[in-house]
């Protein structure tokens, strides 16, 4: 497997803290919440990380993204805080999204889109007025036809500001600079190099809860989602922040010192 380019990280500046928003899934109002509390407790040297899965399952994807895209904005304007100091991650929704775009080169559309379909991103769809039955019949006439009703859905994210900007910006994972802590959206493979991952950063893989070890280094190793709903859990190497936002649960962000310690939590 060939290694990924460092442009595929985002890499934090030293500072005191990080906070990290677990998996959000389409839940704009509980992150507007989150957010009311966070702009509170965000302090000078803070860094923040979004964790991946901001589309799919919840009923406002749009406003997910409206909503990050100005807490960002919000943040970069205080004094001492860069660019830098904010990341986004992409997650198991984000990669489908990124894929749902390239369709027409798979080799059972049909197929490859009843599977997505099934896995949340029809919500996206949703949002931005597209109707997964045109899609259907787009994988039912063919290549061309799949090909249009693509561009006809990133014309309809291009018609939202900033939302094509947010989708590029998106890493495969972060790190403190010093490498005391690592952020993913869903599990690393302990048995691969950082750099070889791959799509275990947003799959994830069983090997994340059995993480006991510090891997490459890194004090702690924080990921904002799990297939399999583990709960909540700082205390662990591996540590997970998903309470099932879009799913029933609550949406979390929690904050680490570069000790790799929890030190605050917000739960909305």
């Amino acid at each position: 497997m060939a290694a990924e380019p460092a442009s595929f990280f985002s890499v934090l500046a030293p500072g005191r803290r990080v906070w990290a928003v677990g998996a959000i899934h389409g839940e704009a109002a509980r992150l507007a919440a989150l957010h009311d509390t966070l702009r509170e407790r965000f302090a000078t040297g803070d860094r923040l990380v979004y964790l991946g899965n901001y589309l799919g399952h919840g009923p406002d994807v749009l406003g997910v993204q409206n909503q990050m895209l100005a807490f960002r904005r919000e943040i970069i304007a205080r004094p001492g805080v860069f660019a830098c100091d904010v990341a986004f991650l992409r997650g198991a929704q984000e990669e489908m999204w990124r894929k749902l775009m390239q369709l027409q080169f798979a080799t059972s559309p049909g197929e490859v889109l009843e599977w997505m379909l099934g896995q949340g991103v029809e919500p996206t769809l949703k949002a931005y007025r597209q109707d997964a039955r045109d899609a259907k019949i787009a994988c039912r006439e063919g290549a061309l036809a799949i090909a249009k009703w693509t561009v006809q859905v990133r014309n309809a994210v291009h018609a939202h500001a900033g939302h094509d900007e947010l989708f590029a910006s998106l890493r495969r994972a972060a790190h403190t600079a010093g490498q005391e802590l690592l952020f993913v959206a869903a599990g690393i493979d302990p048995n691969r190099p950082l750099k070889q991952q791959g799509d275990v950063f947003w799959w994830g893989s069983g090997y994340f809860s059995q993480l006991a070890t510090p891997y490459e280094g890194f004090r702690r190793v924080v990921r904002g989602y799990s297939r399999t709903r583990d709960g909540v859990d700082v205390e662990s190497y591996g540590a997970t922040i998903d309470g099932g936002s879009g799913r029933g649960g609550t949406l979390n962000a929690v904050c680490f010192d570069y000790h790799g310690k929890a030190v605050d939590w917000i739960e909305a």
